[in-house]
């Protein structure tokens, strides 16, 4: 367990403000971001393809790549105000009564602050986005070096096009039709290092495949729903096709692996598996947005927290639609007593566990070869 983990386990409150906002990002100016990882590279002179699950999803994954420039138009005009005043938010929620800051520091913010706060919330999401989508580039890299299994290693190869491709198309989309970037938050950070920096193999499926991948995969959801704006609907549907294949290959790979590991090995992926949840849904508090704006989020944040509608706000928690029930197929939930469904349960989102998981509907979600198939 990393260090990390263990202050993030052993926090007394998972839910306390104070010290999540209290993670900054102290260097904002960073460009290389160095991380330091000793891990085995492996070779394997086994090249039978015995994993029929994985041979399908390699199938699929040869037959789904698109193109960033030739498959999205990008004469498209992006009004970002336009966008945002079609889009539910903070703002709409506060000028419909739903929430009432009247007792905090952006009491006094009218229909003009309140588009700007969305239209920043907007670059900060996408910003993280990309940042994201880096650190499953390294990551899907680094599992085509160390996973022993050939068939893994080869749709892995097909996974780090597609990574390349969702930098390449969050960075385009971000630096030439949005107003403004913003550097890494600094929760998401602190997972892409754990994840990067852990020689085990199947701890960089676990982080990214399963927890990173998975929650995007559901943000990526809960964005195209929301959106109208059609160049990004598009990139969502497209970016969607291929995350799904990417958290499918690491439930179908890791669902095998778990079954050979002993209880206290288990209970490190557990911790492993919850800090990265926190550590992902502590980012979403949008932090640096409210600070850009000149607000200090704590005293905002609490105030919602304490004072708002219950399920105020359901992006939070369906952020983990995919996750649980992808825990609960390998095993996780329920292991040891069923430590991490206590802990999944204590955050509110448990209710997810019977949805469908990853590995069974990546098909359906193959919104390339639909668009090919109409063609």
């Amino acid at each position: 367990m990393s260090s990390s983990t263990a202050d993030i386990i052993g926090r007394e409150d998972p839910n306390d403000l104070d010290a999540i906002l209290g993670i900054t990002n102290t260097d904002v100016d960073e460009i290389i971001h160095d991380v330091n990882a000793s891990v085995d590279t492996l070779f394997t002179w086994n090249y039978e393809r015995s994993r029929p699950a994985l041979s399908k999803l390699y199938e699929k994954a040869k037959t789904s790549q698109w193109n960033v420039t030739t498959d999205l138009d990008w004469s498209i005009d992006v009004d970002q105000e336009k966008e945002v005043s079609n889009t539910p938010g903070i703002g709409m929620a506060v000028e419909a009564g739903l929430i009432d800051l009247s007792q905090t520091p952006v009491a006094h913010w009218g229909k003009k602050e309140w588009t700007n706060f969305e239209i920043e919330s907007s670059n900060w999401s996408l910003s993280q986005f990309l940042h994201g989508e880096q650190g499953a580039l390294l990551c899907t890299a680094r599992i085509v070096e160390t996973v022993p299994w050939i068939d893994a290693k080869y749709y892995a190869a097909t996974q780090v096009m597609d990574e390349a491709r969702h930098v390449e198309v969050f960075g385009r989309y971000l630096y030439e039709k949005m107003s403004s970037q913003y550097p890494i938050n600094a929760h998401l950070r602190m997972l892409l290092d754990d994840i990067v920096s852990d020689s085990r193999w199947d701890i960089t499926y676990l982080g990214m495949q399963i927890m990173v991948e998975g929650l995007a995969l559901a943000a990526f959801g809960f964005m195209h729903m929301l959106t109208q704006e059609p160049l990004l609907k598009k990139l969502l549907r497209y970016v969607m096709s291929d995350e799904a294949r990417h958290v499918a290959f690491g439930v179908l790979s890791l669902q095998e692996y778990y079954q050979g590991l002993n209880q206290d090995e288990i209970k490190e992926r557990q911790e492993f598996a919850f800090e990265a949840a926190l550590r992902m849904r502590d980012r979403f508090l949008q932090q640096e947005v409210w600070e850009r704006q000149g607000v200090n989020p704590l005293e905002v944040i609490k105030f919602m927290r304490e004072n708002g509608p219950q399920g105020a706000d359901p992006f939070q928690y369906m952020l983990f639609s995919k996750i649980v029930p992808n825990c609960k197929k390998l095993g996780l939930l329920d292991a040891g007593d069923g430590w991490l469904r206590e802990r999944f349960t204590e955050i509110g989102v448990i209710q997810f566990e019977d949805w469908v998981d990853t590995g069974e509907e990546y098909e359906s979600l193959d919104e390339v070869a639909k668009d090919r198939a109409a063609s």
